[in-house]
């Protein structure tokens, strides 16, 4: 997340309404604006890899995936934020009201980046489990071969799947399969130093 906007604070309606009228994105909490930042090309490697797996297997079910210019709001959480890819499957993301910002998601992906992992791996994902239709969440890694999976069970609990060596995730909730030479496909590691 970048840093706060100087602009008065305002309600999450305010605020889409603003944000309709900006030439670049910006995610909203508590009443304060953040602007997105860029990214890297191995990062929109990633997300479009994944968005295009998911479209590809989702194609002619009632679930849609969406990319990072879909705005996901969070009520409980006062907060719009941007996804990398986000899936539904609710009716209620389909009306009107919802052509511009989802509500009912059943997975988000987030692609980390050394500037926002901590965010999207804490605050982030403290506002995403207020979400009651969230099943999955998903953080992959782009400077490695490496995908946390997180799931809510029937008890309301979330439990981590680590996928570094194995060769395929499974996705329960829009049961979808992706291997990690889809998720990866056409990205170049650079070697880190020791």
């Amino acid at each position: 997340m970048g840093l706060p906007q100087i602009e008065p604070r305002f309600s999450i309606d305010d605020y889409m309404g603003w944000e309709a009228e900006q030439a670049e994105r910006h995610e909203y909490l508590n009443g304060e604006v953040f602007a997105m930042t860029g990214a890297r090309d191995t990062h929109n490697t990633i997300a479009l890899n994944i968005a295009s797996g998911l479209r590809a297997t989702l194609r002619g079910t009632p679930c849609r995936a969406f990319i990072a210019d879909m705005k996901l709001r969070v009520d409980a959480a006062d907060a719009v934020f941007y996804p990398d890819v986000l899936v539904t499957c609710d009716p209620r993301d389909k009306t009107p009201e919802a052509d511009s910002a989802k509500r009912h998601p059943s997975l988000i992906v987030e692609v980390l980046s050394e500037s926002t992992a901590a965010y999207d791996r804490g605050l982030k994902f403290e506002h995403y489990r207020k979400i009651d239709t969230l099943r999955e969440y998903l953080l992959v890694e782009q400077d490695r071969r490496h995908i946390d999976l997180f799931r809510r069970g029937e008890d309301g609990r979330w439990v981590l799947e680590s996928v570094g060596d194995k060769d395929k995730i499974e996705l329960l909730d829009p049961g979808v399969t992706l291997t990690l030479d889809e998720i990866y496909e056409d990205v170049a590691f650079s070697a880190r130093p020791e």
